[in-house]
């Protein structure tokens, strides 16, 4: 399949089939105004930098045919719905364009108590392709590559790094790293090179497509 990364959360799938998933058009990415084609629209949870309420209208449009898919939070906060928008939790495969999207995890990973929880709901791809959102409180599943969050409010990189292992995947691409200064950044890419061996570390170029 070919990634595209748009900046810190953001990510397009295209699989083997030409199958086009778009990945939480957040306010901390840029670059993903311009796609058209799209067949699903994932949002997997309510927060501005995994959705951007104003831009999001004008990607819809160009996107007639894209299916919006998210928890019932994440959708509300993606503004008016389409016809064929679908809202799913944590139990229940769905197909969108002959492509399955599986939902994982409940709840957003806390930030601090005071806060109220948020619905998160990550999507597995084509049983290849796991973006778990802002937790990891999904049991690990064997994937083949897995889209890990490595700087945020509600993690430490050991949570990253962790998880990692007990995935296992082929291959780790880091997103969610808008908050990490670059040396930051370098630093939790080494840790994960250092401690999850077995599996290939792919820094993806922002807006660059590449084949995994």
């Amino acid at each position: 399949m070919r990634l595209t990364h748009f900046g810190h959360a953001t990510v397009l799938v295209e699989t083997d089939a030409g199958g086009r998933v778009l990945f939480d058009p957040g306010t901390y990415a840029s670059g993903f105004e311009s796609l058209t084609g799209l067949d699903a629209i994932v949002i997997t949870h309510a927060h501005p930098d995994h959705v951007d309420a104003a831009r999001l209208p004008a990607l819809r449009a160009a996107n007639p045919e894209a299916v919006l898919v998210s928890n019932a939070a994440g959708a509300a906060a993606a503004g008016d719905p389409g016809p064929r928008d679908l809202v799913i939790g944590d139990a229940g495969t769905v197909e969108v364009a002959g492509i399955r999207l599986r939902p994982t995890g409940e709840q957003h990973a806390p930030i601090h108590p005071a806060l109220p929880e948020l619905a998160n709901t990550g999507i597995i791809v084509d049983e290849r392709v796991w973006h778990p959102g802002d937790a990891f409180d999904a049991a690990p599943e064997p994937v083949d590559v897995l889209l890990l969050p490595v700087g945020g409010p509600w993690m430490k990189v050991s949570d990253a790094i962790d998880f990692a292992r007990a995935v296992g995947p082929r291959i780790i691409v880091p997103i969610h790293q808008a908050g990490l200064a670059e040396v930051h950044q370098q630093l939790h890419y080494g840790l994960l090179k250092n401690l999850v061996p077995d599996s290939d570390l792919v820094v993806l170029e922002a807006g660059v497509s590449r084949e995994v």
